[in-house]
This record gives structure tokens, C-alpha cells and sequence, in this order.
């Protein structure tokens, strides 16, 4: 099965006070497989929403999203579920770790009701020591510096080897030498596990070390080109 994702004319649209407001608007885009895409804009260009669309959190007011060759959001709620577990890592800008879970346990958390066929611990130890972390498997949240966190939150996106991963301003809560270090952890795991990462950001320098820039306004695209360089 093809990996790629093709968005045919997706718009979501959403109501109130009687003012119709495009988040995203008429966007043709295809993904190809193991691609290393950025997607930048200012606030409110639309570019978290086409996130939420191309990870399956929500559907498309009208268009298509396609994934290999069927459309995602045809199928029911369980198969969206299983769909996001199968093939979507998402690492969010706010971390979102369960507070009284241990940091082995918050990367485990996505297996918990699920039937793998590999050892969810090992599994788990062996995404926190390649993010540095082997020291902290019985850690809360609470007990980690922002970066620590973070890196938990990408081993847990990890966890079962998704084809694609999902990041929204996964560097927004950092400092400047802690990003760096999530960026380059990322862009790794592009490289060694070719999964493909489309990530979120309102930095242009961080933007522009991705294999493909995306720019949005207004829920259009205005943009989109390859790296001469990809770093």
C-alpha cells in the first residue's frame, strides 16, 4: 500500500454570528511517502487546521483527503481511530502528557487497549533511550525540563511506527538550543525509521531546512517549493 496523501480541493469552513469563515480554503496538495515537509504562515493562515485535516481529528467541509487509494474520511468513527493508530504519530506544541503517568508509561499510553505483535514495554524503553532519556523512564511530567517532555511526546508518536508524523509548532514552547534539538531529533527519524513528518511552524529559518516548504494565508497555499539543500 502506497503511503502517499493527496488533498483534492479540501476547504473547512467554519459558522458563527452569521459570518462564514475559510480555515482552509480550495487546497490541492499530494504528499509523497518519507517526504520532510514544512507548512509556516502567520497566525490564523490556516495552517494547524490543514494539520488537523490531513491527521483525520477532523473532516473536510468539502474536498477529499486521500490516503493511498481511499478516501480517509469515508469510513466510520472506529476505522478513523484505527486509521490514526495504523498510520499518524502527531506531536503537539502543548505536549499533552498524562500528568500522573511515568514517562514510560505516557509513551505506552496509545497501546494500552491495543493488540501489537511486539513487547509494548521494550518497545517503549527502546523510543526513550534513543531520545536520550533512558535516565527517566520512571519520571512524571512534572519532574521534566520542557525539551524532556517534548522528546517523551515524540517517543510516544513513535510508538508504533507510524507512516506519517504529524507535528504542530512542536518547537513553540522551547528555547532556541532546546528546538534545535527536537528539529534535528525529528528530521532523524525522517531519515532512519522514512517516515514521512509534516511540521507546523511560525519559525521561517526552521521552515526552511525542510526537504519542502509549504506557505499558507488565509487557508490558501502561496507557496510551495523544494530545498535546493535539505539539512
Amino acid at each position: 500500500m502506497t503511503h502517499q496523501i493527496k488533498c483534492k480541493s479540501i476547504s473547512k469552513v467554519f459558522y458563527g454570528d452569521g459570518v462564514r469563515t475559510f480555515a482552509v480554503d480550495g487546497v490541492d496538495l499530494t504528499f509523497e511517502e518519507g517526504e520532510f515537509v514544512s507548512i509556516v504562515g502567520t497566525s490564523g493562515s490556516g495552517k494547524s487546521t490543514f494539520l488537523s485535516l490531513l491527521g483525520a481529528l477532523d473532516s473536510p467541509t468539502s474536498g477529499e483527503i486521500i490516503y493511498g487509494n481511499e478516501s480517509i474520511h469515508k469510513r466510520n468513527r472506529k476505522q478513523l481511530s484505527d486509521f490514526r493508530f495504523e498510520n499518524i504519530g502527531f506531536i503537539f506544541q502543548q505536549f499533552h502528557l498524562l500528568p500522573t503517568l511515568t514517562a514510560l508509561e505516557n509513551v505506552m499510553a496509545p497501546l494500552f487497549a491495543r493488540k501489537v505483535s511486539y513487547d509494548k514495554r521494550k518497545r517503549a524503553e527502546e523510543l526513550l533511550t534513543q531520545m536520550g532519556l533512558e535516565d527517566k523512564f520512571h519520571s512524571l511530567p512534572s519532574q521534566l525540563s520542557g525539551g524532556q517532555q517534548q522528546r517523551v511526546a515524540i517517543a510516544r508518536a513513535m510508538v508504533h511506527e507510524p507512516s506519517w508524523l504529524l507535528a504542530d509548532e512542536p518547537t513553540g514552547n522551547l528555547d532556541t538550543e532546546t528546538g534545535e534539538i527536537i528539529f534535528d531529533l525529528i528530521s532523524t527519524l525522517n531519515k532512519e525509521k522514512s517516515c514521512g513528518v509534516i511540521f507546523v511552524t511560525h519559525d521561517p529559518a526552521l521552515a526552511k531546512r525542510a526537504e519542502r516548504q509549504i506557505e499558507m494565508k488565509d487557508g490558501k497555499v502561496t507557496h510551495d517549493q523544494r530545498s535546493i539543500i535539505y539539512v
